[in-house]
């Protein structure tokens, strides 16, 4: 089996933590500790090597460790398959953040196509419940995770909306300046949009595909304000939409305003109708499935990051997931405040304690099994 994996991990006056280093040894990772020890600060900083701005969406200079104030770095060893990868991803004070692989700099987005991280995080658990943005940004990284150059296609498509929503604001009638603009915006969204249609078919058959203790999820998309698919379709939409897109003063459909909509198979009820543990259930199934469906389609399980995951499921769906885990063969790093979560993962894990000290949070291995 191919492993994708990071095999070190050293932060440098990030968060919580002033320096930590944390090696790895093949096994899912379970980290403990009370809460604001900095757990999640070493998810978050995983998170970072991949496109976006992690786990949290913080800004660059929210992750400089403080008083000090002084920048912030991740560096990490990657194994994938038989190839090895140093990343180096940080900011000075004040400076955008850089990435560099292998000691050469380089873009967000190449970073898609070395580490595939899918994470879970509490703040994800009203993902059925609030606006479309958070299912749709849950969406396209999962869709990332199969087709790297969907970061690529998202950008293109973004800067000309932009440009374009610039237009509508001046109120600037002239149609030729709509056109361009138009054009590039409907050939990234119809890339957009097969992309997602993909990463829906591939999640499907990977649910169905299962046998889980979770509970599979119905997936379909609404496309933003008109059933709109294909590069034709969209220019032609863009250009009859201008006036009221004017009156609006942007952009009022187009691939950034589709939503999500996922439905409990069994239930036959729509997932922002069910109780807050089925919403939890049906949100662990799509990971897993993503993870699986990723398994079979590169030969490498992705990177799973799961931040208090254990405190929202029983003893015998927190077995169960540790099994799923253990089967795929994936490194997962999860949090959780007691030991005793992680009771059922035995020595199928590498322990970690971190706890809060003067100078910093501090991460030592733990024996605990």
């Amino acid at each position: 089996m191919n492993v994708l994996a990071v095999t070190r991990l050293q932060l440098s006056h990030f968060r919580s933590h002033r320096r930590a280093e944390v090696v790895t040894d093949g096994r899912p990772i379970a980290i403990f500790g009370p809460n604001g020890a900095g757990k999640t600060n070493l998810l978050e900083a995983i998170s970072l090597l991949s496109p976006g701005r992690g786990l949290r969406r913080a800004g660059v200079d929210d992750l400089v460790r403080r008083p000090e104030g002084l920048g912030w770095k991740v560096f990490a060893d990657v194994t994938a398959g038989r190839q090895a990868f140093e990343i180096v991803t940080g900011a000075e004070a004040g400076q955008s953040r850089t990435v560099q692989v292998d000691g050469k700099t380089t873009t967000q987005t190449a970073l898609a196509s070395i580490l595939r991280v899918l994470w879970l995080v509490p703040a994800m658990d009203r993902l059925w419940i609030e606006g479309a943005e958070g299912r749709r940004r849950f969406l396209d990284r999962a869709t990332l995770s199969f087709v790297p150059a969907h970061a690529e296609a998202s950008l293109r498509y973004d800067k000309a909306m932009r440009e374009r929503n610039r237009l509508l604001k001046d109120m600037v009638r002239d149609a030729h300046w709509y056109a361009a603009l138009e054009g590039r915006m409907s050939e990234a969204g119809a890339e957009i949009q097969a992309n997602r249609q993909l990463t829906l078919a591939a999640l499907t058959v990977a649910q169905s595909d299962a046998a889980t203790a979770f509970p599979t999820a119905t997936l379909s998309l609404i496309e933003g304000g008109d059933d709109v698919q294909g590069a034709d379709a969209l220019r032609e939409a863009f250009a009859v939409g201008r006036a009221r897109d004017l009156a609006a003063g942007r952009t009022l459909i187009g691939p950034h305003r589709t939503d999500l909509e996922a439905v409990f198979a069994d239930k036959g009820v729509a997932a922002r109708d069910c109780s807050t543990g089925e919403q939890k259930a049906l949100l662990i199934s799509l990971i897993l499935a993503n993870a699986r469906a990723l398994m079979a389609d590169t030969g490498q399980p992705p990177v799973l990051l799961l931040d208090e995951v254990a405190a929202h499921l029983d003893t015998a769906r927190r077995s169960a997931l540790y099994d799923e885990i253990c089967a795929l063969g994936a490194q997962a790093w999860m949090t959780g405040t007691e030991a005793q979560l992680f009771d059922a993962l035995g020595d199928r894990a590498q322990y970690l304690t971190v706890s809060e000290a003067v100078d910093g949070s501090t991460v030592l291995d733990s024996k605990v099994n």
